[in-house]
């Protein structure tokens, strides 16, 4: 009997552990491909790089002009359904943007300051004052981003814990990867 359970704990423990070496991430188009070597093989022009980050599917996608070149697990903002509307509302704003800046961050490892809140932010946001959605002294807010997590906070990602205060995070290792591609005025949108 006693071997008869072993040999089932056995079976059990194997299982297991191939179910958690399955590639959380399989869905991801070329995530388990450098960057680098992608970018090498379709010689793809960083110039004509833009992102596409999906709410719904927790994903930012880097496109060269309409090709899909690789995909990224993200996170958002602590309340990430709608369009950010306000200052503390802990959404992730929707529409167009571009990259106005970029740089290393002590807590994030890189900072990608995207250029929020843009005209179509404001009219939003006037708007949601004007239909009582928001206090009339709302503040439209600023400083959204794309960025990585606190050292060791990879899990964050992993698990799709909602912690920013608006920005979209990545694992560091992702935003290390995509930083030295990134340029200013590249093109960024934000769905649902």
């Amino acid at each position: 009997m006693l071997k008869f359970n072993l040999q089932i704990c056995v079976i059990m423990l194997t299982t297991l552990l191939q179910c958690g070496s399955i590639d959380k991430y399989e869905d991801y188009l070329n995530y388990s491909i450098e960057l680098d070597r992608l970018m090498d093989s379709l010689k793809v022009d960083k110039k004509k790089l833009r992102i596409l980050i999906d709410k719904s599917e927790y994903k930012l996608t880097l496109y060269s002009e309409d090709v899909r070149v690789k995909e990224y697990p993200v996170v958002f903002g602590g309340d990430p359904v709608g369009d950010k509307l306000m200052e503390g509302d802990e959404r992730t704003p929707e529409g167009v943007f571009s990259i106005r800046g970029f740089y290393p961050h002590k807590s994030w490892s890189k900072f990608i300051w995207i250029d929020y809140p843009t005209q179509d932010s404001w009219k939003k946001h006037k708007q949601a004052k004007k239909e009582g959605l928001i206090p009339e002294t709302a503040k439209i807010g600023g400083e959204i981003g794309i960025h990585g997590v606190p050292a060791g906070y990879d899990h964050a990602i992993d698990y799709k814990m909602n912690w920013t205060l608006g920005c979209v995070s990545l694992k560091n290792k992702d935003v290390n990867e995509i930083y030295k591609y990134i340029y200013e005025g590249m093109p960024v949108k934000i769905v649902t």
